[in-house]
C-alpha cells in the first residue's frame, strides 16, 4: 500500500465530519416569515398630518389591516416578522402597528402613532375552566336508563303529526 492510500480513509472521515457539521449548522438557521402589511412603495411613517386624507392614505398604503371597532376613523397597518428554528415554536422578532387617526368631519390625518413589539404588554391568559356540575350517571345507570321508557317496544305513532296511517318504521 502506498503512503497516500493509507491517508484516504482519514480524509474521507474528515470530509464526512465537515459535511455533517455543515448540515447541522444549516439546519439550525432560522426560517423567517413575514406577515401583514408590507411597505413597498411608501411607508406609513410618511403620512403627513393635516395634509393627507383617507383617500390619499388609501392610495399610498392601500386598505388598512384593521379599522377600529369603536371608531371607523382610526386605521391600523400591522406587520410582523417571525423566526422558527428547526422544530421549535415560532418566535415573533418584530411587530409594527401604525395607527392613523382621521378627523371625523374633514377626514384629514390627525395623528400617526407607531407601536413596536416593545410597546406591547404580555397578558397572562388563564387556561383553567370553571367546572360545572351536571348530572353524573354511573355506567349501570347509563345502560339501564332507557328501561321503563318503552324504548324497546314498538310504539303506536298514529295520530302523531307527520305519520301516515299504517306506517310502521
Amino acid at each position: 500500500m502506498t503512503r497516500h492510500a493509507a491517508h484516504l480513509p482519514r480524509i474521507g472521515a474528515a470530509l464526512a465530519a465537515v459535511a455533517l457539521v455543515a448540515a447541522g449548522v444549516s439546519a439550525c438557521s432560522p426560517i423567517t416569515s413575514y406577515s401583514g402589511f408590507q411597505a413597498i412603495d411608501s411607508d406609513p411613517k410618511d403620512v403627513k398630518i393635516g395634509t393627507d386624507t383617507k383617500s390619499t392614505v388609501r392610495a399610498k398604503l392601500g386598505s388598512p389591516s384593521v379599522q377600529s371597532t369603536f371608531d371607523p376613523n382610526v386605521w391600523f397597518y400591522v406587520n410582523q416578522i417571525k423566526e422558527r428554528v428547526a422544530f421549535q415554536r415560532p418566535r415573533v422578532t418584530a411587530r409594527n402597528v401604525t395607527a392613523i387617526a382621521f378627523n371625523k368631519d374633514t377626514e384629514l390625518v390627525e395623528t400617526v402613532n407607531v407601536y413596536t413589539l416593545k410597546d406591547g404588554k404580555v397578558i397572562a391568559f388563564n387556561n383553567r375552566e370553571t367546572p360545572t356540575r351536571g348530572r353524573e350517571m354511573t355506567v349501570l345507570e347509563q345502560l339501564l336508563g332507557s328501561v321503563g321508557r318503552g324504548g324497546l317496544l314498538p310504539q303506536d305513532d298514529e295520530g302523531v303529526p307527520g305519520s301516515r296511517p299504517g306506517d310502521r318504521r
